[in-house]
């Protein structure tokens, strides 16, 4: 390529706002806070405060341990009967999305759905291991 063939100067990269970016997420994490805090007081007024998994059980001052589980991973679907929320406790609601991630990384189905019958069997033909004479 000569020199008179190469186009000028490449453009300016536009460099990203900060304050504007800042006021994004903010907005962002203010919508969601309010999003939570409207189910989250709903669930905790109409479920025992019971973690679901573990079935600990909760008092006013131990409560901002206890999350809002939804069923079907959906956050937008918050029936007024509740029917849609689980109470799991920090470390439960945890475990339950490892378990949709691990699920997922497996290629298997995400959600409540996704729970198999176990086809491996680890301990097939310990019997008959066990049924053999000892040498000696």
């Amino acid at each position: 390529m000569t020199k008179s063939s190469r186009p000028g100067p490449p453009p300016k990269k536009k460099t990203p706002d900060p304050d504007r970016l800042e006021r994004l997420v903010a907005e962002a994490n203010r919508a969601r806070a309010a999003r939570e805090q409207g189910y989250r007081e709903r669930a905790l007024k109409i479920l025992p405060w019971v973690c679901g998994r573990c079935a600990r059980s909760f008092e006013r001052a131990r409560l901002r341990e206890l999350t809002v589980h939804h069923r079907d991973g959906n956050h937008d679907n918050n029936p007024p009967d509740g029917s849609n929320w689980e109470l799991l406790c920090i470390y439960c609601h945890e475990n339950e999305h490892a378990r949709e991630v691990d699920a997922r990384a497996a290629g298997g189905v995400e959600g409540p759905s996704a729970s198999q019958a176990a086809t491996h069997r680890p301990l097939d033909g310990l019997a008959d291991l066990l049924k053999k004479k000892p040498r000696g």
